[in-house]
C-alpha cells in the first residue's frame, strides 16, 4: 500500500515516513532536518517561503512511495 504526501502535511509528519525524504527534501534546498519549523509548518508553508512550486515537491515525494 502506498503512503500519500499531501500540502497540509507537516514537514515533520513526512520526515517521519521515510529516511528518503530529507533526501528529496535537500533536492529543493530544504534543509527540514535541522529547521525548527519542521515541527508545525506545513510543506505548503515552506514552499511558499522559499518560492517553490508545491506541487513539484509533493510530486517528488510521493514518488518514493510508488509501489
Amino acid at each position: 500500500m502506498s503512503q500519500k504526501i499531501t500540502k497540509e502535511m507537516t514537514f515533520h509528519q513526512v520526515l517521519q515516513m521515510s529516511p528518503e525524504v530529507a533526501t528529496v527534501l535537500g533536492r529543493f534546498n530544504l534543509g527540514c532536518v535541522g529547521c525548527m519549523g519542521a515541527m508545525s509548518e506545513s510543506i505548503e508553508q515552506g514552499a511558499k517561503v522559499h518560492g517553490l512550486d508545491v506541487d513539484e515537491i509533493i510530486t517528488a515525494l510521493n514518488a518514493i512511495f510508488k509501489d
